[in-house]
């Protein structure tokens, strides 16, 4: 769960929401692969895992609910794994790109996000050392059925990873009320120009203009217990929130 929050509520969207805008954003990626249909579907369900816990998201000790990165570890290697396995049975080279990245985020998307860290991850290393082990073992054989060189699955990987992380950016950022501070993605820069209007250098998308929506709901920010929260969230309706990039 993204869980962002402003002085009165907490703002959250699903994984499984932040997915399907990541797969907007391949769909009208402007630099595609051979496999862009794969890679599409890839981007819209690498989080597909996270669905068996968010149907009751947790919340800590204090009764914030628990955002993306500091999840229970062992949970998330878990639900990773039926992750992968799930859209492996849809598109097996799609399947193959959600599992590098499984792969990836307990390595810094292979040394291109130092900044990427499971808060829990020290913790549990033995575990995230044998997830990591055991979809690397199996990436080689995997491309080799599919007939993908390396070149190929690792721009595909990479791509996948500008569409998660600008997903990301958008889902955490303030999109209603955005600040004159541009927000650095990688290589990209997204530039504030209105609510829920940003401006995009270098400008990676086939239009000049870039619509994406995604799903939101917004929280009090109370006390909860555990099911007073699952109670509250089940019962809160999303908001569709339309941003528009430009180029």
């Amino acid at each position: 769960m993204i869980v962002r929050e402003t002085l009165d509520s907490w703002k959250l969207v699903l994984q499984p929401d932040h997915g399907i805008l990541a797969g907007e954003i391949a769909a009208k990626w402007a630099d595609t692969g051979p496999q862009h249909d794969s890679l599409v579907t890839a981007a819209r369900r690498h989080d597909d895992g996270w669905a068996v816990w968010e149907c009751s998201p947790q919340v800590d000790d204090s009764g914030r609910p628990i955002a993306v990165f500091d999840v229970d570890i062992r949970s998330h290697l878990a639900f990773y794994r039926a992750g992968i396995a799930a859209i492996s049975e849809e598109d097996s080279y799609a399947g193959l790109l959600v599992s590098m990245h499984g792969a990836g985020i307990y390595q810094h998307r292979y040394g291109t996000d130092p900044d990427l860290v499971m808060a829990g991850a020290a913790k549990a290393q033995a575990e995230v050392d044998a997830f990591v082990a055991e979809q690397e073992a199996s990436h080689g054989r995997w491309a080799a059925e599919l007939g993908v060189d390396d070149y190929q699955r690792w721009a595909d990987y990479h791509r996948l990873q500008w569409c998660d992380r600008l997903s990301l950016a958008i889902c955490f950022g303030e999109v209603d009320n955005p600040t004159d501070e541009p927000l650095t993605v990688g290589d990209f820069t997204l530039h504030p120009a209105a609510s829920r209007h940003f401006r995009i250098s270098p400008n990676p998308f086939t239009e000049t203009i870039t619509e994406l929506s995604f799903m939101r709901r917004s929280c009090e920010k109370l006390p909860f217990s555990q099911q007073q929260f699952v109670d509250y969230f089940k019962a809160r309706e999303p908001e569709l929130v339309k941003v528009k990039i430009e180029g």
